[in-house]
């Protein structure tokens, strides 16, 4: 993250995404798949990393192996394979929606994972149990813990959507967006940006 300052000066909290440029690998129409698309395709691949079909599908566009696919539904704009879709497509004051893997976190325990505070302080026989989550099953009715009760487990790894992000400022030459507050990922991590 990094500190963006608008025109009156209020220092915002911003992220840099370099978006693009990004390559048309395959383009999806009513007629052949039942929908509409594009998949574009970012960050060069080493041929010898790549699988024998996923070589052949770039070759079909003409473009070399990409790191990472994503298929955009109803694209406003008529494209062909091969062609090449930059940053300059974005708008300074638009809102987009962002796409991406949360950090993963292993396995946590139910104060951070769900926000629990505990059973309670050392008192009454207790013995450092604040950071249990307590009682979990009923009594002999159902004797059983009910499915969906919140427990310890493996924590983050979900994609996560960010909704009405604004963007802040585009640089069309380093074809890099900045947009408001934080997104989804590690720095690093792939996401997708959509009007």
């Amino acid at each position: 993250m990094t500190s963006y300052f608008d025109e009156q000066g209020k220092n915002i909290a911003c992220t840099l995404i370099e978006a693009g440029p990004c390559v048309v690998t395959q383009v999806k129409t009513e007629d052949s798949d039942g929908y509409n698309a594009i998949q574009l395709g970012f960050d060069a691949k080493k041929e010898k990393n790549t699988s024998k079909p996923l070589i052949k599908h770039f070759a079909k566009s003409n473009t070399p192996p990409k790191r990472e696919v994503a298929e955009i539904r109803d694209f406003p704009e008529e494209k062909k394979a091969g062609d090449t879709v930059t940053v300059e497509i974005f708008k300074e004051g638009d809102r987009v929606n962002i796409t991406g893997t949360s950090k993963g976190r292993g396995f946590q325990g139910v104060v951070k994972r769900h926000g629990f505070h505990g059973v309670g302080w050392k008192t009454h026989g207790q013995h450092d149990r604040n950071r249990a989550p307590g009682s979990l099953g009923n009594s002999s009715d159902a004797s059983r813990v009910m499915k969906g009760m919140r427990m310890g487990g493996r924590d983050g790894g979900k994609t996560v959507k960010m909704r009405n992000v604004k963007v802040m400022k585009v640089y069309p030459e380093q074809n890099l967006l900045v947009v408001n507050g934080c997104i989804p990922g590690a720095n690093g991590s792939y996401v997708i940006i959509k009007n």
